[in-house]
C-alpha cells in the first residue's frame, strides 16, 4: 500500500491550477520518475477539472487510484495510491489537508497562486506520514 502524490488545486474558472504537491516517487527507475510526476500532476488536474464542485469521487488511472475531493469554494485536493490503499483513508487525509490549507492561505491567494508562490510546508510531512510502509521494507 504506497501514496504517491498529493495535491492541492484550485478549481478556478476557466482552468484549475496547481497550488502545492507532494511526490513519493523513490520506487519508480530514476529515469521514469520526471514522466511519472508529470502523468500524477496531469492527471490530478484532469480529474479535478472533470469533478462538480462539493464532490469527492475515487477514479482508476492505469494502476493507480486517484482520490479526489472538490471543496464548495474550489479548493480541491488529489491523492494518487495503489489500489490496495484505502479510500477512507485517502478521504480523511484530503479533509485534514484541505481544512488547515485554507486556515495557513489566504482565499484571496488560490485563484492566483502557483507551487513557487504559496507558503505551505506540510504536505511533505502528511504524505510520509499517512505512507504504509511494508514490516520487511
Amino acid at each position: 500500500m504506497r501514496l504517491y502524490s498529493l495535491s492541492v488545486l484550485y478549481k478556478g474558472d476557466p482552468k484549475v491550477h496547481l497550488l502545492k504537491a507532494a511526490y513519493d516517487i523513490s520506487t519508480f527507475n530514476f529515469f521514469q520518475r520526471s514522466s511519472v510526476q508529470e502523468f500524477m500532476t496531469f492527471t490530478s488536474q484532469l480529474i479535478v477539472e472533470r469533478s462538480a464542485l462539493g464532490s469527492r469521487a475515487s477514479v482508476k488511472e492505469q494502476e493507480y487510484l486517484c482520490h479526489v475531493y472538490v471543496r464548495n469554494d474550489g479548493l480541491a485536493g488529489v491523492v494518487v495510491a495503489d489500489t490496495e490503499y484505502p479510500q477512507r483513508v485517502c478521504f480523511t487525509l484530503l479533509d485534514k489537508v484541505l481544512d488547515e490549507f485554507s486556515r495557513q492561505v489566504s482565499k484571496i491567494d488560490w485563484p492566483s497562486g502557483s507551487p513557487a508562490t504559496i507558503s505551505y510546508a506540510a504536505l511533505d510531512g502528511y504524505l510520509s506520514k499517512y505512507q504504509v510502509r511494508p514490516p520487511w521494507d
